[in-house]
């Protein structure tokens, strides 16, 4: 149904102003799009909120409008935390496929689903509205995406077997991490019957760029191989994935990505003792596991580049004092444009909002103690 495994999401595309995600590159898009589709990947996933919702109108423009609309797959998203009200949920579907210039959605979710999103669609009839959405032929599958732990997992898929698939965040860092629990989600998963489609396997690109201990540990088993590949087969290798989502910003990414999954080999064994030895390695030298995923900078009343400053702190941790002077600098020239760390006013909507349930205020404060403190 679904094809080969690789999808393209379309939160992280090209942009003509890197302060600015809602100038997509659109011509570059559509090379990507291009390079994507001849090499016979037809699996696109866009959100309402992705590039300050430029990314549905470019996915219409580089994709839907030039290619022939049963020759791909695409899905969208309810976005939760905007709904009070089905009125809400009947509007934002209409806009959506206004905005993606599309029929129908081949797959539907609810999105990001937590403790207190998933409160709000039982008040709503989420569920409801996306099982009529499909009756009425205007979504082909509906499922949901997840951001929380293993037991309202466990709830949401009992009360609501009418999900066909689910969307976690799983990647080789977070498959045993006390936060995320991907391995006990997707086990979940498995214990109802759910195919699951995989965010985040290259955890916001923190795998693309690995320490050199663990690229010449990859290069050993497989020449040539990137880093990112590993982290995207890792993910494709699970029996219960059906298919893997990559966040590509360049041409390049994509054929990065589509080479390594043409035709898939799964993990061999030793592969995947690697992957767990790299795994070991890179946690020790992360201090803030942000993905870079932006829903916390949204309604930042202090404009921070939250996760470029997390970014940067993460460098300087990871590759110590060598790398001060350019992290110092990235720094210094994300404040002409931004608000600087030290400006949060501990609002909290960040933190409501981040997937990963990251104690941003707390981490803020260290960013602006290190890059602040001692100019």
């Amino acid at each position: 149904m679904m094809g080969k495994k690789l999808g393209f999401g379309l939160m992280r595309l090209p942009l003509r102003d890197a302060d600015d995600p809602s100038t997509i590159d659109l011509e570059q898009f559509k090379a990507m799009v291009d390079v994507f589709m001849h090499r016979g990947f037809t699996y696109f996933d866009t959100a309402y909120p992705y590039h300050n919702g430029h990314s549905e109108v470019a996915t219409r423009e580089a994709l839907v409008r030039r290619y022939p609309r049963d020759s791909f797959t695409l899905t969208d998203k309810l976005p939760c935390w905007l709904i009070n009200s089905e009125q809400d949920m009947e509007r934002i579907f209409n806009e959506q496929l206004q905005r993606c210039g599309v029929d129908y959605f081949d797959y539907y979710w609810v999105h990001a689903l937590r403790k207190s999103y998933y409160d709000t669609m039982q008040r709503v009839g989420g569920f409801e509205f996306v099982a009529r959405m499909r009756d009425e032929g205007k979504v082909r599958h509906i499922g949901f995406s997840f951001h929380d732990d293993p037991e309202l997992l466990d709830q949401i898929l009992t009360e609501h077997p009418e999900a066909e698939y689910v969307q976690l965040q799983i990647n080789y860092l977070d498959w045993n991490n006390p936060c995320i629990q991907a391995a006990r989600c997707y086990d979940l998963c498995v214990k109802h019957g759910k195919p699951v489609i995989v965010m985040e396997p290259v955890k916001g690109g923190a795998l693309a760029r690995v320490p050199q201990q663990v690229q010449e540990m990859f290069e050993g088993l497989r020449p040539g191989a990137s880093a990112a590949s590993w982290a995207v087969r890792y993910c494709a290798s699970l029996p219960q994935v059906v298919m893997v989502l990559s966040g590509m910003s360049d041409v390049a990414q994509v054929e990065d990505n589509t080479a390594c999954m043409q035709e898939l080999e799964p993990l061999s064994a030793s592969e995947r003792a690697a992957v767990e030895r790299a795994a070991d390695i890179i946690n020790k030298g992360i201090s803030i596991p942000c993905t870079a995923c932006h829903y916390c900078t949204d309604g930042c009343p202090m404009h921070i580049a939250i996760p470029e400053y997390f970014a940067t702190y993460n460098t300087l941790k990871q590759f110590g004092q060598r790398y001060w002077v350019n992290c110092m600098t990235y720094y210094t020239a994300a404040r002409k444009s931004h608000g600087a760390a030290s400006d949060c006013i501990g609002c909290g909507q960040c933190e409501q909002h981040c997937p990963q349930q990251l104690h941003i205020i707390d981490s803020l404060r260290l960013v602006a103690d290190t890059f602040e403190k001692q100019r």
